[in-house]
């Protein structure tokens, strides 16, 4: 069969293999979002504390119930990101304390299941926002869509370092500097004109920068050890697998299992909840997703100067071997 027909037949074939793998990837998720282990307090005296407990634990598996003294330990709590919201119950009724800053779809999803629980049991429910999205951007729509552009941008520095052909430190160097100019540009854009975030200038474009450089360095990476080909390869974890399971849109517990483990280890996922603790939370367990985005980071630029070395040792012992003695003949 002549080439040309070949390719045509590839084209054919792997466009809508990719189109589906794309498809699978961003829409079920998306389709199965539901609480999973979600964490919630449950706050005040402890038989009505119980008796609410108990009346969580009829949603099987949604809930990972903390319980708390008062309400000021469950607010702390929420603070400190240890769980999404609380019910506290009062001698006025319950109370439910959200955070909407950690996912408007989460805390809109505890306003609809608890206030639905109390309606059956003809009480009312009040709602506290304790950390409270920004005006701005009430529905997190800007740090949602964040995770996309970062993601390309990482992906377009480590291609473009691979293409031009650095290698090993100007490589990092390169990286280094584009992703901490990305950092600068994109808290530019979303924390000074949009108004998206609401923590530390420099600690979020910190983080935007790092989720940058967390995946071109990978990127580059597999591109100094496996060729061209680590460009792809590199770009389709980032895009089929670090976007769509990063929860960015409501939360890494509302994503089917393990897609949501998964994400977290990934730069997108990582990324978004380092910048939510950040912007939003003090830098609240930060600690975890610092880590992830500081460890591809380093392994990938530590990819970077050993491809590098490789091919400088590759290219030493090619005259070597390719040198033949003259003898004399006769």
């Amino acid at each position: 069969m002549p080439s040309r027909n070949r390719h045509v037949i590839a084209v054919v074939v792997l466009v809508p293999v990719l189109a589906a793998l794309a498809l699978w990837a961003f829409a079920w998720p998306a389709s199965r979002i539901a609480p999973r282990d979600l964490p919630l307090g449950v706050a005040g005296p402890p038989a009505a504390a119980a008796q609410v407990e108990k009346q969580l634990e009829r949603h099987e598996g949604a809930f990972e119930i903390h319980r708390y003294a008062d309400e000021a330990a469950a607010r702390d709590a929420i603070k400190d990101r240890s769980v999404y919201g609380a019910v506290v119950v009062t001698g006025q009724g319950p109370e439910l304390l959200t955070a909407s800053a950690a996912g408007p779809v989460v805390a809109q999803f505890l306003q609809q299941a608890v206030g639905q629980q109390a309606a059956a049991g003809g009480t009312q429910v009040r709602t506290v926002d304790v950390v409270p999205a920004p005006a701005a951007d009430p529905r997190g729509a800007v740090l949602n869509a964040a995770a996309l552009p970062l993601s390309l941008a990482g992906i377009a520095a480590g291609a473009l370092v691979t293409l031009l052909g650095l290698r090993g430190i100007r490589a990092g160097l390169a990286l280094l500097g584009a992703s901490a100019l990305v950092g600068v540009v994109a808290a530019g854009i979303a924390h000074s004109w949009l108004g998206a975030l609401g923590g530390d200038w420099w600690a979020e474009a910190g983080v935007l920068g790092l989720s940058t450089l967390a995946v071109g360095g990978a990127v580059a990476g597999l591109a100094a050890l496996l060729g061209t080909a680590g460009i792809g390869i590199g770009a389709a974890v980032v895009m089929l697998l670090g976007n769509p399971f990063s929860g960015a849109t409501s939360a890494p517990q509302m994503l089917p299992e393990p897609v949501g483990a998964i994400g977290q280890w990934l730069p997108p996922g990582a990324g978004t909840t380092l910048l939510r603790s950040v912007s939003f939370f003090d830098g609240a367990a930060a600690t975890g997703p610092a880590l992830t985005l500081a460890w591809w980071a380093a392994l990938g630029l530590g990819a970077v100067l050993l491809g590098s070395s490789l091919r400088a040792r590759k290219a030493d012992a090619e005259p070597a071997a390719d040198h033949r003695e003259l003898s004399a003949v006769g």
